[in-house]
């Protein structure tokens, strides 16, 4: 565990400080693979050796000598030896999921230096590829997590049915074991009282509509993540594609609803976004889902010129270190929920004043 007196900082991911296509409204793309080593039980079936060997199986593929370059510099973390604030920091980057950073003592993490890359181990499935990007970039994160992934089959056996396709815990990935989502940022929508429609259409299409932390989270500051439902009878590309597909209709739709804020309402809105950038600059107690809304009214005020002094990239950066174990570790202590909010509001004011003196 952290001390009273150990002030950490955090790696900022990838996805987190750059800008990728259709950046003001898609602010990362996701592709996660499924895959289990053949004739072996699933995890939660497997006893601690066998689960242990799929951690070793992984290992041996990764330091192969023949490999490392084509692997590149990787960090390998055992969540055994993480404290569960060091995991929880991980979770709320987007990095592993809240099923990997429970206690497990074969549990473990290989992630890439730019934290782009995270092949998760043991898990709900034996291996979890996943390649997460900044803005929409489906084809190329689905391209970064294949080449892991043929990596890894050459050195061990996936669990295969010639009919089926790879066999998974979960019945909703068999098949090309393939997760996509994009996390979208649509506050446009919702002011113009459009959200709903759009949401249930994407439901109609076979998605996923669901908060940013994936099934079972809340919706909050706008932040919606999008994924497939189906992966049995589609091939990789084709779930791509369609994901791909929707997502452009959506960065559309909202693009045609910041206009219409923009064309009926410009003193409101403006008024309205600099009103958060007032509040978010100046509060000395901020709540993690007022931060979020206020963050996503600013980063709109951003996207419509109507807030010069901030870069829109670092609200990415600021949505998550906002949150509890983030807060806690830049610290370097563990804090109540009255500290975190006034630990939150400090660290928006220096932030955001930072950015003010560099423009």
């Amino acid at each position: 565990m952290i001390n009273d007196n150990q002030n950490k900082s955090i790696k900022i991911s990838k996805w987190m400080n750059n800008v990728g296509p259709d950046g003001e409204i898609v602010l990362s793309s996701r592709i996660r693979l499924a895959r289990n080593i053949k004739n072996l039980p699933f995890p939660y079936l497997a006893s601690d050796s066998q689960t242990s060997t799929v951690k070793e199986q992984v290992l041996a593929a990764y330091q192969d000598k023949k490999l490392s370059r084509q692997f590149g510099k990787m960090s390998f973390f055992s969540m055994h030896d993480l404290s569960p604030l060091e995991r929880q920091v991980l979770v709320e980057k987007h990095l592993i999921s809240p099923m990997l950073s429970k206690e497990n003592h074969n549990a473990a993490v290989l992630l890439s230096d730019d934290e782009s890359v995270s092949i998760m181990i043991n898990e709900e499935d034996h291996i979890r590829i996943q390649c997460l990007l900044p803005g929409l970039q489906l084809e190329q994160a689905l391209a970064e997590a294949n080449r892991y992934d043929e990596l890894l089959e050459g050195k061990m056996d996936y669990a295969y049915d010639e009919h089926l396709g790879y066999l998974t815990v979960c019945p909703t990935n068999v098949g090309t074991g393939l997760r996509a989502s994009v996390m979208v940022h649509l506050p446009a929508l919702n002011l113009t009282k459009q959200i709903n429609r759009v949401l249930s259409a994407i439901a109609q299409v076979g998605l996923a509509v669901r908060g940013i932390y994936g099934e079972g989270s809340e919706i909050t500051g706008n932040l919606v993540q999008i994924s497939n439902q189906i992966t049995l009878g589609q091939s990789q590309e084709e779930i791509v594609k369609n994901l791909f597909g929707v997502t452009r209709q959506i960065v559309e739709q909202e693009a045609q609803a910041r206009q219409v804020l923009l064309n009926e309402g410009r003193d409101r809105i403006s008024d309205r976004v600099n009103r958060a950038y007032g509040v978010l600059s100046h509060a000395r107690l901020l709540s993690s889902q007022e931060a979020m809304q206020l963050l996503s009214e600013v980063r709109l005020g951003i996207d419509l010129g109507l807030i010069g002094e901030i870069d829109g990239e670092i609200l990415k950066e600021l949505m998550v270190l906002q949150r509890p174990a983030n807060l806690q570790l830049l610290s370097g202590k563990s804090l109540d929920a009255l500290e975190r909010d006034r630990m939150r509001a400090r660290l928006f004011r220096q932030r955001l004043s930072q950015q003010e003196k560099q423009s």
